[in-house]
């Protein structure tokens, strides 16, 4: 093999482990930052099945820390093994009642379709339609935000037609919602409930949990928002890196040129619009600005604006995951919550800031009001970590609702003016040294 052969093998070599380090990443399935990070269904028997009919409790739970279901909500779907239906249902609803035929007489079921799709009723529903837990619209809030309102539960009355059918555990469950993936259900201990204030505790006959992952690769072919950055010591705005999400012209990207109004937009109930964007360089639907905004002697100010460019879209529970190492040290933060994301022990460089509820927990949709911002205040530690210099001051990855964000080149960080003035000068003296070089590997050739 001669050496240009065994060059471009290890071109390709090379080529080949940079893609596969690439792949592997959050946007797989797996969030390090969120290592067991699910959302669990549970299938709790409540007793045990007799004629044909017996009474299931449906759970629907949130254990990501950072990570929401939002508007429209859940759409829970499966596929029966044989021919049962849901007779009644508490807290809930299907949305097509199917074909019931084969009953005659008195009530019909509830929904006979083979892959029934369930919904979360709305909170005004009746009270008598109502159990612990439901009519929220199917919106789940994540563990860190709300310790409350990331359960949904159902009740619902299954049988068959055919009373000597034993009722199977039915197959195919989705969620309904972009980027989850749900495996097939597995038995767990029963699930206890507890009565009387915790004094006492009933348990369900036979308990299955299906559990469903999130991949951003799955929920979107594209990112959904970008990072832009500044500082107080250089005047450069370093903007979202240049396509970030599309780019202007490109297949079924939409968006709004400064004057122009949006297009009317119809909206249903079944599913999130496309977005459409205001016209900009990265087209992204959302941009997180990071500005360094000040320093004093024992602290340094930082701002952080989150921009709504999307004309189509709420976003309400939003949050920001942040990784800088500076954040063990952080002090205050103004204007939106702030808890640590301490997955790792005495590591404390990650953090989730998300809205102050009635407050700012709404990012509205793109205009004057479509924004959100707030500063925050860390301590120096003494000179033994913290520098403006090399890009330090900057995060080292931002994810909006639990989908990575683009950011720019570390070479494209604003630097501070003596780090940029060694770095011009090392810039043309490593240039200078190439040139030598070529050049005198060039000589016996020419002569």
């Amino acid at each position: 093999m001669d050496l240009i052969s065994s060059l471009d093998l290890m071109l390709k070599i090379v080529i080949l482990l940079l893609g596969s380090t690439l792949f592997v990443s959050p946007a797989c399935g797996y969030d390090p930052l969120d290592p067991n990070g699910n959302i669990t269904i549970r299938w709790d028997v409540l007793q045990k099945p007799a004629d044909a009919h017996h009474d299931v409790r449906l759970s629907i739970v949130n254990y990501q820390l950072f990570r929401h279901i939002d508007f429209p909500g859940w759409k829970l779907s499966w596929t029966w093994r044989n021919e049962e239906v849901i007779w009644s249902i508490t807290g809930a609803e299907t949305t097509e009642q199917g074909d019931c035929s084969k009953f005659t007489g008195g009530s019909l079921p509830h929904c006979c379709e083979k892959k029934p799709v369930i919904i979360d009723l709305l909170p005004n529903a009746p009270f008598n339609k109502q159990v612990s837990n439901c009519c929220r619209s199917g919106i789940l809030s994540s563990m860190l935000q709300d310790s409350v309102n990331y359960i949904s539960a159902f009740q619902m009355n299954i049988g068959s037609a055919d009373t000597n059918l034993n009722i199977s555990l039915p197959t195919n469950f989705t969620l309904g919602v972009p980027g989850y993936t749900c495996g097939d259900p597995f038995r767990v201990p029963p699930t206890k409930f507890p009565e009387d204030h915790g004094r006492r505790s009933t348990q369900a006959f036979a308990t299955w949990n299906v559990t469903c992952s999130y991949s951003q690769y799955k929920a979107s072919s594209v990112p959904t928002c970008c990072v832009s950055l500044s500082a107080f010591y250089n005047s450069t705005i370093v903007d979202c890196p240049k396509c970030s999400c599309a780019c202007q012209g490109q297949t079924g990207a939409k968006c709004v040129k400064p004057g122009e109004s949006p297009p009317v937009l119809h909206l249903g109930h079944n599913g999130v619009p496309k977005p459409v964007v205001d016209c900009s360089s990265h087209m992204c639907p959302i941009k997180v600005h990071w500005h360094v905004k000040q320093s004093y002697t024992q602290y340094w100010r930082v701002k952080i604006t989150v921009t709504n460019l999307n004309h189509a879209r709420n976003y309400s529970q939003w949050d920001l995951v942040v990784l800088h190492p500076n954040l063990d040290n952080i002090t205050q933060v103004f204007s939106f919550n702030y808890k640590p994301l301490n997955i790792y022990g005495n590591i404390n460089d990650t953090g989730v800031f998300y809205g102050i509820k009635y407050y700012n927990d709404m990012l509205l949709q793109s205009g004057k009001s479509g924004n959100v911002q707030s500063e925050l205040l860390m301590q120096k530690d003494g000179g033994t970590k913290f520098s403006f210099n090399g890009g330090w001051a900057f995060p080292r990855k931002i994810s909006f609702n639990g989908d990575e964000c683009v950011m720019p080149q570390p070479d494209d960080y604003p630097r501070s003016p003596n780090k940029a003035h060694f770095n011009a000068q090392t810039t043309f003296f490593s240039c200078f040294v190439v040139l030598l070089v070529s050049l005198m590997l060039l000589m016996p050739v020419l002569s």
